[in-house]
């Protein structure tokens, strides 16, 4: 599963990990993310999010 990073802090969403903190349980997909889940660290959205390589 690829993982994704924040655009504007640099928050790495990591789907092994997930954010059981926010309710996105460990091995959620980035897919499978709630469409109004947003970054821990800044509170952006997940169009501010992009794939890393």
């Amino acid at each position: 599963m690829k993982k994704y990073i924040c655009d504007v802090c640099g928050y790495d969403y990591d789907p092994a990990i997930g954010d059981p903190e926010h309710g996105v349980p460990a091995g959620t997909p980035w897919e499978k993310v709630p469409a109004d889940w947003v970054c821990p660290l800044c509170g952006v959205g997940k169009d501010q999010f992009s794939p890393m390589d």
